[in-house]
């Protein structure tokens, strides 16, 4: 079971990298997200879809519009005292592993560019991830959107 209020305060306390949630939305991304995972007492969460959910993020969107089938890394977030510790790693490769036995071959996320992230940048990048377009909100806010292809390896063991 998620704690729901402890993910909200992490992704709200991250908000100019993720977006702000309240509690109702927040409960429709879980209801309809292909993987919500957790680490601790909500020490980094992620939340993923893939292309059949109802979903209306313009970023997700725009994916959706350019490819047929694939999970799509909403948000991920590490508390600040738990970062180094390797969550974040983990909780994609655990990702990557159920995305290969749903039959994916791609996993998409977007990382700001205005307002720049560049440790998520580094980090997505150790990863695999590459650089797949770009695009600009209505307000003012511009993502770089990335794919990792998987592989059978990615099944995990």
């Amino acid at each position: 079971m998620v704690n729901a209020a402890r993910l909200l305060a992490l992704n709200n306390a991250h908000a100019e990298q993720t977006s702000l949630l309240d509690p109702t939305r927040l409960q429709q991304m879980i209801a309809g997200a292909f993987q919500v995972a957790t680490i601790g007492e909500i020490e980094c969460f992620l939340i993923a879809f893939d292309q059949d959910a109802d979903y209306d993020s313009p970023n997700f969107l725009w994916l959706r519009a350019r490819h047929d089938r694939f999970v799509y890394v909403d948000r991920i977030v590490t508390a600040p005292e738990a970062r180094g510790r390797g969550h974040a790693r983990r909780l994609y490769r655990d990702l990557f592993a159920q995305a290969v036995a749903a039959d994916h071959d791609r996993v998409l996320c977007e990382v700001n560019r205005v307002p720049p992230n560049p440790g998520s940048d580094v980090f997505h990048e150790r990863l695999g991830f590459t650089g797949i377009g770009e695009a600009t909100s209505a307000s003012g806010k511009t993502v770089r959107f990335l794919e990792r292809r998987l592989t059978p390896g990615d099944r995990g063991g």
